[in-house]
């Protein structure tokens, strides 16, 4: 049997509108481990997954602390190669 997985991909605009961020904010969030980082999907293109950015305004909304967001963003982009909150079908 073959597992298909997939992912909904958002673009950078739509990240940012859905954070209220500026894009040095995000990247700068990004590069504190504070934010999870876009993935390529071309030669001078990235895309985010969608369920992870929203884990992130979840713990956001839910007031975590920096650490506890820190490692949910470590744990969201290990899960990336194992299909964690992938659609399976």
């Amino acid at each position: 049997m073959t597992i298909r997985k997939f992912y909904q991909l958002i673009r950078r605009p739509d990240v940012l509108q859905l954070t209220a961020r500026s894009k040095s904010a995000l990247q700068l969030d990004e590069k504190n481990g504070l934010f999870v980082p876009p993935i390529s999907i071309g030669a001078r293109a990235v895309a985010y997954i969608k369920h992870e950015v929203e884990a992130v305004i979840d713990a956001r909304i839910q007031g975590k602390p920096e650490d506890d967001i820190r490692e949910l963003v470590s744990t969201l982009i290990e899960a990336r190669g194992s299909n964690h909150g992938g659609i399976e079908a």
